[in-house]
C-alpha cells in the first residue's frame, strides 16, 4: 500500500516522526524548495527575526577567546548574515566562532555564497558547518559510534584578503557539500537523515594566528555558546513536550555562562491566518505559544540545570510583525494575480500546509478570492511571530533572583 506521511513530532535519530495515511507519497513540508524560495523572496521574514535577534541579545557578554554563536537551522543564511552584520557592528575587533546547522546542502551551498563579505569584513571569523542532529551540533560530536566512525571533518584556510578570492575558494567547495551533505530516507518515517556526520571548518589563513584557540578541534565536545538562534526550528504541530525533549532542551544545555537563547516561533495571530480558516475553518496549526513552551522547558530543565532562566515578555514586546513586500499600488487599487498568489503561498507556508489539501483547493478559483478580500480587508498582508528568551546565569545572581525579597 502506499502510504502518505505527516509530521507528529521528531524522532530520537533527530528526523520529524509521521503517521502514515493513504496517499502517493511521504510529504516532507520542509523539503518543497519553490514554496520556500517564493515566500522568503516575497516577504522579509527573515530581516524582522535577525532585528529581533540583535534587540533580544543586546546584553551579551562574550569572553575570551571568541564570541560563540550557534544557528539551529541556518536555512538561506538571511538571519545568520545580518546577526553577523550586528555583531561586527558591536564586537568589530572580538574573535567570532560562528556554527551552523543545516541539513539540506542546497542551503548550504546558497549560504556559503553569502560568506565571502563575511569574512573580508570581518577578519577574525571561524565559520563551522555542520549536519548533525540537534543533539549532537553544539558538541560537533556524532551520538553512535557507527557515525563517530563515518565522521567527516575538514578545515579549509582561505588564502588571500579579497572578497572575490573568498568567493571563489567557496564555490569551489561544492563538490564536497554535494558529498558530505548527502541524505538518506530514515526507514521509520521517510525523512532525510545524513549519511555521514560532517564537519565544515572555514577561516581565513592570514589570520589563523589570532583565531587558532577559537576552531573546534575534533573529539572535543566541550563547546558552549554565547548566543544561539532558533527561529521556526520545528514543526508547528509537534506537541510540546517534542519541541522542548529534541530540539530546546539540548540547545539550552550548550549555553555558555551569561548566554542567551533567542526562539522564535509563529503565532497564527494575523490575517494570514484568516486567509487559512476562511478555506479551512478548523485549521490549528499554532498549537504551542510561547508560554506553553516556557513552561515545558521549565520542566524539563530545572532539575539538571537550574542556571537557566527562562523569560517571557509582554505581548507588547514579545509579538512582532513581518509582511507581504508587494507595491501599495497593488492593494489599493486592483490586485494583480501574481500578488495573490504570493499572498496564498505565503500564508499556506507559514500555516504549513500540505501539498495534496492545497492543491484540492487550487483546482476551484476561491482560494484567489479569499486572499483578495483579506488583502483589500487590511489593505496588504501580514504574519506575527513571537519570541522569548533562554539565558544562563550564575551562582550569585540565581541566588538574588531567587531570594524573597526579589519576588
Amino acid at each position: 500500500m502506499i502510504t502518505r506521511s505527516y509530521y507528529t513530532g521528531w524522532g530520537d535519530d533527530g528526523a520529524k516522526m509521521t503517521i502514515s495515511q493513504q496517499a502517493d507519497h511521504p510529504f516532507r513540508f520542509y523539503d518543497n524548495r519553490e514554496k520556500y524560495l517564493l515566500f522568503v523572496n516575497t516577504c522579509n521574514e527573515k530581516q524582522a527575526i535577525a532585528e529581533r535577534i540583535a534587540m533580544d541579545t543586546s546584553s551579551l557578554r562574550p569572553v575570551p577567546p571568541a564570541l560563540r554563536v550557534f544557528d539551529a537551522g541556518m536555512g538561506d543564511a538571511t538571519v545568520l548574515t545580518r546577526v553577523m552584520r550586528y555583531l561586527h557592528h558591536r564586537y568589530p575587533i572580538v574573535p567570532f566562532l560562528v556554527v551552523a546547522k543545516e541539513i539540506s546542502h542546497q542551503d548550504v551551498r546558497i549560504s556559503l555564497e553569502k560568506m565571502a563579505d563575511r569574512f573580508h569584513e570581518h577578519p577574525l571569523t571561524v565559520l563551522v558547518l555542520t549536519n548533525m542532529f540537534y543533539s549532537e551540533a553544539p558538541s560537533l560530536y556524532p551520538r553512535s559510534k557507527s557515525a563517530q566512525a563515518r565522521l567527516n571533518w575538514r578545515e579549509v584556510e582561505l588564502e588571500g584578503d579579497s572578497a572575490f578570492g573568498f568567493d571563489e575558494q567557496i564555490r569551489s567547495l561544492g563538490g564536497l557539500i554535494d558529498e558530505w551533505w548527502q541524505t538518506a530516507p530514515s526507514k521509520r518515517t521517510g525523512n532525510p537523515l545524513y549519511k555521514a556526520p560532517s564537519v565544515l571548518i572555514i577561516y581565513r589563513k592570514d589570520h589563523r594566528w589570532s583565531v587558532a584557540s577559537s576552531i573546534p578541534q575534533q573529539g572535543d565536545v566541550s563547546h558552549e555558546y554565547d548566543m544561539m538562534i532558533a527561529a521556526q526550528p520545528f514543526r508547528a504541530r509537534m506537541p510540546a513536550e517534542l519541541k522542548v525533549r529534541n530540539v530546546l532542551a539540548p540547545l539550552a544545555r550548550s549555553l555558555a555562562l551569561f548566554g542567551c537563547m533567542a526562539v522564535v516561533q509563529s503565532t497564527g495571530k494575523d490575517p494570514g491566518m484568516e486567509i487559512i480558516r476562511r478555506i479551512w475553518p478548523e485549521e490549528d496549526p499554532f498549537r504551542t505559544p510561547r508560554q506553553v513552551l516556557l513552561r515545558e522547558l521549565r520542566d524539563q530543565l530545572q532539575d539538571d540545570r537550574p542556571d537557566l532562566r527562562f523569560i517571557d515578555f509582554m505581548d507588547s514586546r514579545a509579538l512582532f510583525r513581518y509582511f507581504l513586500q508587494v507595491p501599495s499600488d497593488e492593494v489599493t487599487s486592483r490586485i494583480g494575480t501574481s500578488a495573490l498568489l504570493a499572498a496564498w503561498n505565503a500564508a499556506t507556508y507559514v500555516a504549513q500546509i500540505d501539498d495534496d489539501r492545497i492543491g484540492e483547493v487550487m483546482s476551484y478559483g476561491e482560494y484567489l478570492d479569499v486572499t483578495r478580500r483579506v488583502l483589500e480587508t487590511y489593505q496588504g498582508l501580514w504574519f506575527t511571530d513571537e519570541s522569548f528568551l533562554v539565558t544562563r546565569v550564575d551562582s550569585e545572581s540565581r541566588q538574588r533572583l531567587e531570594s524573597p525579597g526579589d519576588r
